[in-house]
Parts: C-alpha cells; sequence; structure tokens
C-alpha cells in the first residue's frame, strides 16, 4: 500500500504522510514514495509551490520505530543493498540506513528545488518529522501543533537535517537546549523561537496553509528560485549533503549502541530508560 498521498491544486503540489495507524512513522516502503513524490513536485516545473503534511492531526514521527525493532523487512531492504552482501546486518543500523537514504535525499531535493516548499504542521512532528519539516523553506502550524527533538528517548543521536538547521534556525544554545533537554514545544513556543513563521487556529489551517500556497505559486517563482539559491548559499547549505552523511553515519552506529537497545525497549514497554552511556 502506498501510504504517500499526492494531490495537485492549479499549479500547487501537495505530498501528504498518510499512514495514521502508525502515527504517520515511515518505514523503508513509505520513505522511498516520499522522496519519489519529493522528485517528481520538485522538477515538475507546472507545480509552483509544494506544501507537505501529515493526515489525521499528525504531521510525521519520524522512522517507525516497530519496524526498526522488528529488523525492517528483506525485500525493503536488499533494494539498496549490494548484491551478495547481506541486507539484514544483524542489528538496528541497517534498517534506520534505509530509511535515511530515501529521507535524506528528499530533503536534499527540497532544498534543491527551484520553488517554495512549505511544511504544514498539524499536531506531532518529532525526531524525523521534526526534521522533515525544518529543512521546508517555510513552516507554518495550527494552534495544536507540537515539536519534539525526541531522538535521546532512545539513545539516538539526531539525523533528517535536524541537526544541520537547528543551530541555524535558533542558535546554538537554544539548539543544545532542544537537544540535551528535549523539551516538546507548542506552536506559540515554536514561533517564539524562530522554528515557524506563522501559527493559525485548527479550524482554519488548511485554509491559510493553501492560501500562502497559492500565493506563492501565483508569485514570480523564477525569481523566488534564484533568492531560495543565493539565501541557502549564505547560510552554508551547500554542505548539507556532506552532513546529511555524517548524521546517517552517526544515527547507525548509536542504532547499535546498549543504549539504544535499553531505549527501544522501554519505549514500547512505556517506562524510562536506563541508559548507561554506551
Amino acid at each position: 500500500m502506498n501510504h504517500i498521498h499526492t494531490e495537485r491544486d492549479g499549479a500547487v503540489g501537495i505530498i501528504a504522510i498518510a499512514r495514521g495507524e502508525h502515527f504517520n512513522s515511515l518505514d523503508v516502503a513509505t520513505a522511498r514514495d516520499l522522496r519519489k513524490a519529493g522528485l517528481g513536485y520538485a522538477r515538475d516545473r507546472a507545480i509552483r509551490a509544494v506544501v507537505l503534511r501529515g493526515i489525521n492531526g499528525v504531521f510525521c514521527s519520524g522512522a517507525d520505530l516497530k519496524y526498526v525493532r522488528a529488523g525492517g523487512d528483506t525485500a525493503d531492504l536488499s533494494y539498496l543493498t549490494p548484491a551478495g552482501a547481506d541486507s539484514t546486518g544483524g542489528g538496528f543500523g541497517e534498517p534506520f540506513k534505509q530509511i535515511l537514504e530515501y529521507l535524506h535525499s528528499t530533503i536534499s531535493e527540497i532544498k534543491r528545488a527551484p520553488k517554495p516548499f512549505i511544511a504544514a504542521v498539524d499536531g506531532i512532528a518529532a525526531a524525523g518529522g521534526f526534521g522533515l519539516a525544518m529543512a521546508c523553506d517555510l513552516v507554518v502550524a495550527s494552534e495544536r501543533a507540537s515539536f519534539e527533538w525526541a531522538y535521546s528517548k532512545t539513545g539516538l543521536t539526531g539525523a533528517e537535517s535536524s541537526t544541520f538547521f537547528l543551530p541555524r534556525l535558533v542558535g546554538l544554545r537554544r539548539a543544545m537546549e532542544l537537544v540535551l533537554l528535549n523539551p516538546r514545544l507548542d506552536a506559540k513556543r515554536a514561533l517564539e523561537m524562530g522554528l515557524v513563521n506563522a501559527v493559525y487556529p485548527a479550524a482554519r489551517f488548511e485554509e491559510e496553509t493553501m492560501a500562502m500556497a497559492r500565493r506563492l505559486a501565483a508569485g514570480p517563482t523564477h525569481a523566488y528560485a534564484a533568492a531560495k539559491a543565493l539565501i541557502n548559499q549564505a547560510a552554508g547549505v551547500d554542505r548539507l549533503d556532506h552532513h546529511l552523511d555524517r548524521e546517517l553515519e552517526s544515527l547507525a552506529r548509536s542504532a547499535e549502541s546498549a543504549d539504544f537497545a535499553e531505549g527501544i525497549t522501554a519505549f514500547f514497554a512505556r517506562q524510562a530508560p536506563g541508559f548507561k552511556g554506551r
């Protein structure tokens, strides 16, 4: 089943993560389909602005930890594994690697796309969902939205561009606060910190989001594309791909640690983890 839904509203492309029974978390197949949708709209000249959203009052909760705990799906994992190599890997790192290969490629396309991408966050954006939202050019939130780093809950290091964009968006000290103390931010606090551009009442959220997207799609998109490229260059986004590779390597290593094994067990047992720092 394809859990990424796409539609067009004139020159606006809409991508919806539709895996509501799993809080819009991403397994390999869903991450692959998200990349396909993002790549398609990024390069479609008829699409002049893109909205990325979730369904059922959730934006995205990141990688599917249940899928990771189960070791992934052999058919999924073999897709990016060299011929003759073992796709299972024997640990938690391999499923994460495969998911992140697709997600990081999606994020790279979003930043290179000659058009604005808007993250429409209604409900929780956590871990990979947080990073995916931060990678978009604009972020709008409903009043019931919340944002959480969340990686440290299970002993992970962070990925999906989050360690790249956080210090650029909120500054080094605030970035450390979000990473080390892991507060859950409501929409108002996220706006105050500069993580989002606007907050709308839940009842008007879709209307206001689409009004912004249509305004952008009707604008001077050639000039927008050039300005986006210049701003990204000024912010050092030309180093993003290198950083994404480092994030993937670091998170995969942390997923093989004793702390992550403890963290994921505690997560599903709904109890506090007993991390040992190893």
